[in-house]
């Protein structure tokens, strides 16, 4: 069984690293379809992004795809949010966190069908007076940080919980409402999603969660799998594998929803 979960954890890395993702939303539920306890499953879920992530961010870190400052800046305030997360976790069901954890993606993926909007050239008063003006190669965009860190911060506090990088919101996060380039936005997104989970992680490592055993076995699935997945996305068109991917979390999220009220 585990050899089985190892190979769906290897297809999985591919395709959610080609979008900047950690994987959340599929590794914690296919643990938890095997019989994997929801608490276990999301602990392992946590470790198993900060892998994917490692793997991706090597391939778009070479590329010039994660605007490294603003990753940082806002990964400062969304890892206490993962921290705080995880450690509350234990106050809830499994049950309850999996209808949680069914809105969380299902609001990620509603925004990943929506159009994406081309951002707004980035001009001196842009933004107003909390805006940082960004270059990364030939693009220019402002993010506006009054916005950026209370929604960062909100954002790590839904992953810690539920066991997800934060990266189904963080994308459509960036791009919608914070106006990076969307190249930019999935290869900062893929760096992002390790150090939210590495927050989330530790939160629910304090609770006795973790199975080790199982984590160091899949870890070498998924970051073969994210390695993969990173160097494909460079050549794709990802705002038709965005929306693809959307309607595909609508239905892992009915699912989830389906099996809570089990």
């Amino acid at each position: 069984m585990w050899l089985i979960l190892a190979g769906a954890m290897f297809a999985v890395a591919v395709v959610f690293s080609m979008l900047g993702q950690g994987g959340g939303a599929l590794y914690t539920p296919l643990q938890v379809w095997t019989g994997i306890e929801f608490h276990e499953a999301a602990t392992t879920s946590l470790f198993l992004i900060m892998v994917t992530s490692l793997a991706a961010s090597l391939v778009f870190g070479k590329a010039k795809r994660i605007d490294w400052p603003l990753a940082l800046v806002l990964e400062s305030v969304t890892t206490v949010g993962g921290f705080a997360g995880g450690l509350g976790s234990g106050r809830f069901s499994g049950a309850t966190l999996s209808v949680i954890f069914a809105a969380v993606i299902g609001v990620g993926a509603v925004f990943m069908i929506r159009p994406v909007k081309e951002p707004e050239p980035c001009t001196q008063g842009h933004g107003g007076f909390l805006a940082w003006s960004r270059t990364l190669g030939e693009q220019h965009y402002c993010v506006n940080m009054a916005l950026a860190l209370p929604l960062s911060l909100l954002v790590g506090a839904l992953s810690g919980m539920v066991g997800v990088g934060g990266g189904l919101v963080k994308v459509p996060l960036m791009v919608l409402v914070l106006g990076v380039p969307m190249d930019i936005a999935v290869g900062s997104s893929a760096l992002m999603v390790g150090v939210t989970a590495g927050g989330g992680f530790a939160g629910h490592l304090l609770h006795g969660h973790w199975n080790w055993r199982l984590s160091l076995i899949l870890a070498a699935a998924v970051f073969i799998g994210g390695q993969i997945g990173s160097r494909i996305t460079l050549k794709l068109d990802k705002r038709k594998l965005k929306v693809a991917f959307g309607w595909f979390l609508l239905v892992i999220a009915a699912t989830m929803v389906f099996k809570a009220l089990q």
